[in-house]
């Protein structure tokens, strides 16, 4: 949106007509901005209808029925978060004086830090981080782990759970902890299993991970008879995904689609909606496109029609988690445009801020 388009009152109109419709959801009326402006001199009711009809020929505002007040479009929730993401600057453009960003609650502040109690792992961070952003947002909250391309062993430990089931723990150097239960052919003995640690550890401790599965393929082949059998059970649990990378698709973690079935009242839409959010392939695709994992800052992205028609009256706020100087992955927030734009980018901020902390890896 050509910010030089507008001026310092169109500025002005528009960002209470957007704070007025987060508020309360409903279409907003000339009456109602008069009465926001009352004490303000040169807005009568005849010149706000004017300026509303300038933002809805401007393409800002629409009309969902002849008689009803206006709503804004997407491009205008994009021109309001570009005035609020702006470091340093005040909302609308400075037409509202003394308008700066407002520091998070103590009260949000310490229901975030409560809610990431216990936790320890990098898997139970981001399981817990979409529980906490839906509860907060209203809306889906999202947390997507990053690949496992580039990430260096540091230790594996497997733990025999039944018959067939063993759990492998996985600790990279940069300190991300993962587990997997993996189901197995055959059963495998807790020597054989500390054997194969022992081995994969001894041997591999400090190479990237991606690399070892084919490493340990390569030796089946070229190692003694003697040390088949042992070479057997790592090959094995390294097939059914103690280092697994991506190929059964990244983990995601998703929480609140009950907050957007609530939202929407378009049964079509919301049914559409739904398959495009419960894909989960497709919101990894959206995490991807949308959220730079080298980069440190929130990303808000207003109207999601490009991944899906059906998700055009959503937003996304997602940042990278970082862990010991790496990408963790991805946590994000996809909730109806009409959503407390800087209490949630805040919120995103901290969250994905917290991994460092709360899982004791010094930043780099």
């Amino acid at each position: 949106m050509p910010e030089a388009r507008l001026s310092p009152r169109e500025r002005l109109v528009l960002t209470a007509i957007i704070e007025l419709y987060i508020a309360t959801g409903e279409p907003v009326a000339s009456q109602a901005v008069a009465h926001f402006f009352a004490d303000r001199d040169g807005l009568s009711s005849a010149t706000l209808r004017n300026v509303m009809a300038a933002l809805g020929d401007a393409g800002l505002l629409e009309q969902p029925h002849t008689s009803a007040g206006r709503v804004p479009t997407a491009v205008a929730f994009r021109y309001y978060v570009e005035q609020i993401t702006q470091p340093g600057r005040a909302l609308a453009g400075g037409a509202v004086p003394g308008r700066a960003e407002t520091p998070m609650s103590e009260a949000r502040r310490g229901q975030i830090e409560e809610s990431f109690s216990g936790v320890s792992s990098s898997n139970d961070y981001l399981e817990r981080t979409s529980h906490v952003l839906a509860l907060i947002s209203s809306g889906l909250g999202v947390a997507l782990a990053s690949s496992t391309a580039g990430q260096v062993l540091e230790h594996i430990h497997f733990s025999r759970l039944s018959t067939g089931r063993v759990l492998a723990v996985l600790v990279t150097q940069a300190g991300a902890v993962q587990d997997r239960v993996l189901a197995l052919d055959h059963q495998m003995t807790a020597v054989e299993l500390e054997t194969a640690g022992n081995y994969l550890n001894e041997s591999f401790r400090g190479w990237q991970i991606e690399r070892i599965r084919a490493e340990v393929a390569r030796r089946m082949e070229m190692e003694r008879e003697a040390y088949r059998q042992m070479l057997t059970s790592v090959e094995e649990l390294c097939r059914k995904g103690a280092l697994a990378g991506d190929e059964g698709g990244p983990t995601i973690f998703v929480d609140g689609i009950a907050n957007l079935i609530s939202a929407e009242q378009d049964r079509e839409r919301l049914r559409q909606m739904l398959l495009a959010v419960e894909a989960k392939q497709r919101l990894v695709e959206l995490l991807n496109a949308y959220v730079d994992g080298r980069q440190q800052e929130v990303r808000v992205v207003v109207g999601l029609d490009e991944a899906s028609p059906a998700m055009q009256d959503l937003v996304l706020i997602g940042a990278p988690a970082r862990l010991g100087g790496g990408n963790l992955g991805t946590v994000a927030v996809i909730a109806p445009t009409r959503i407390q734009y800087q209490e949630m980018i805040q919120a995103v901020r901290y969250i994905a801020r917290l991994s460092e902390r709360i899982l004791d890896v010094p930043t780099t």
